[in-house]
């Protein structure tokens, strides 16, 4: 395999590029009040950023909102512990002190990440399905900018070159989906290059054109009723648009 040749300088350039919002709806305003007020990928209770070690190079010379993550559970030491050596778990001041220059690439694209193909080409941006019943985007990706994919697919085209091994990464990770949703015999939703949903089927890699009704919704997300009465259960606000896009 080539050997990596990114620098911090690097991911300054590809912080320029990827700048885009998910959608023109904040959707942060509808997970937050399920967790606590904050949005599921801005609290390290449910997503712990990992970033390249000569990311946070970068971001220590541009900012403080970062610092080395502490593992406080079983689940989080083992995250650290399956790290590659060139990768570390970093968090933020959280999302009250969030500074959008200086994001990292995982906080960009949450809750999304390159779906490779069987062959190992580079169709689309699937989403890390471990997040599906705390975020609201998984259950709307109608409502994902164009924009933001074509920003997604650049920078990642672009961090492949620099970093084969992110390349590997991404597909062994592929896989991995295909043989989750195979196990529970369930379709993997996908946003194909140019924003289009795509259903591929998990035991034969197949791909084609995807329907809205076949992107099912999931609790507590599918209905009004279910989305209330679970914000309740967690002592949060109801957003004044509910369930609806802001």
């Amino acid at each position: 395999m080539a050997k990596s040749t990114i620098k911090p300088k690097d991911f300054a350039t590809l912080y320029e590029g990827f700048d885009a919002p998910v959608s023109r709806f904040d959707c942060g305003r509808k997970c937050a009040p399920l967790n606590g007020g904050e949005p599921v990928c801005c609290s390290t209770k449910d997503a712990v950023p990992v970033v390249h070690k000569v990311e946070f190079d970068l971001l220590k010379t541009r900012t403080d909102l970062w610092k080395k993550f502490k593992p406080y559970d079983y689940a989080t030491r083992e995250i650290v512990a399956e790290l590659t050596s060139d990768c570390m778990a970093i968090e933020c001041k959280g999302a009250r002190h969030c500074e959008r220059d200086n994001r990292t690439i995982a906080c960009r694209g949450f809750p999304f990440y390159p779906y490779l193909t069987r062959q190992k080409q580079f169709v689309g941006i699937g989403t890390y399905w471990v997040f599906e019943d705390r975020c609201w985007m998984m259950s709307n990706l109608e409502v994902v900018d164009r924009k933001f994919v074509a920003e997604f697919i650049a920078t990642y085209e672009a961090l492949f070159k620099l970093d084969p091994s992110e390349f590997t990464t991404y597909v062994d990770f592929s896989a991995s989906a295909r043989r989750v949703y195979s196990r529970w015999k369930r379709r993997i939703p996908l946003l194909g290059r140019d924003g289009e949903l795509l259903i591929v089927e998990p035991s034969t890699g197949e791909i084609r054109p995807g329907k809205a009704k076949e992107f099912p919704k999931t609790a507590p997300f599918r209905n009004e009723k279910e989305y209330r009465a679970a914000i309740k259960e967690a002592e949060g606000t109801v957003p004044a648009e509910g369930l609806r896009p802001a």
